[in-house]
């Protein structure tokens, strides 16, 4: 192990890479990356980076957007299957056929898509949108039009909630937050009384309305940053989340929820990303993401959306 990232630290100045990593990927790699962050913070930072390659630990459409903002680097995903549950619950075509039909009907709306999506879906969209800047971005969003909102119904009906827009809702999920068992985590409550809940705005009404905190992966470090005491917080989202809460903040205490069928919830598209696929990425230069015919449009919405 100690070699293999070694060889890693190696090839990266080698190749004059550098590595975007996601909260959701495993610890060790995170601790190898120049950039880790939620998918707001790495879009922003993907924007910075100098060197010639990117290599991005996380899911494809992840890497689709670093290749977007970034026409002339090679952007690098160590496996090129790591995809996203509610990016394939969202097909282009589909969506297109959608919004055709509502607008036959004489709805007047704006689409804003979660950037858990492609960049053919993103490029039939009028904003992107991530958990740090829904919110945001939907009180951008004139009065007079409605807004199909897309492919997570979970953080749709929390935005309606927050902001007091009702949407059109797009019937996606996230796989990992869809599971948590609001049974199991009113068990755990009972096993740390004194324990905070937080959450992501992914999981279902029942887990949010028992939570103490609902925001995305950034907005959860800030909060238990804002605790001088030690706490324990009962962590509702990817459980590689609880690594990097406690390399951030260590003195507090992190317990996963439990999902339905596991002691913790990890995102099988993420754990595709290993640390021999981030050396043999490196090494070979593949899998690279290429620019797309859709990526040109795509580009625009993301960038209006996302870093103004």
């Amino acid at each position: 192990m100690i070699d293999l990232v070694s060889e890693i630290r190696q090839l990266k100045k080698q190749k004059n890479a550098t590595i975007l990593a996601h909260y959701y990927q495993d610890g060790e790699i995170q601790d190898l990356a120049d950039f880790t962050g939620d998918s707001l913070k790495l879009a922003r930072a993907a924007t910075k980076v100098e060197t010639d390659t990117i290599v991005f630990c996380g899911v494809h459409f992840m890497a689709e957007t670093a290749k977007m903002l970034n026409p002339q680097k090679r952007v690098l995903l160590p496996d090129m299957k790591a995809g996203c549950s509610l990016a394939e619950s969202c097909p282009a075509a589909k969506l297109d056929r959608y919004q055709q039909m509502l607008r036959e009907n004489g709805r007047r709306f704006q689409t804003v898509t979660y950037i858990n999506s492609t960049a053919a879906v993103k490029a039939l969209s009028d904003w992107i949108v991530t958990s740090g800047n829904a919110e945001e971005v939907i009180r951008r969003v004139p009065a007079d039009l409605e807004i199909l909102f897309v492919p997570d119904r979970h953080l749709g009906q929390y935005l309606e909630e927050v902001t007091g827009r009702n949407m059109i809702l797009w019937d996606g999920a996230c796989m990992v937050h869809e599971i948590f068992s609001v049974g199991d985590l009113l068990s755990l409550k009972k096993k740390v009384p004194a324990g905070i809940t937080i959450a992501h705005p992914e999981c279902p009404a029942n887990i949010r309305e028992h939570s103490d905190f609902i925001g995305g992966t950034e907005a959860m470090i800030k909060y238990v940053s804002g605790f001088a005491e030690t706490k324990d917080f009962l962590v509702a989202t990817e459980a590689n989340m609880l690594w990097q809460l406690a390399s951030k903040h260590p003195r507090h205490r992190y317990h996963p929820v439990p999902g339905i069928s596991c002691a913790c919830n990890k995102c099988p598209h993420m754990a595709l990303n290993t640390l021999e696929k981030l050396r043999d990425c490196l090494l070979n230069g593949t899998p690279e993401i290429t620019w797309q015919p859709e990526f040109t449009k795509a580009r625009e919405v993301v960038q209006r959306s996302l870093l103004n």
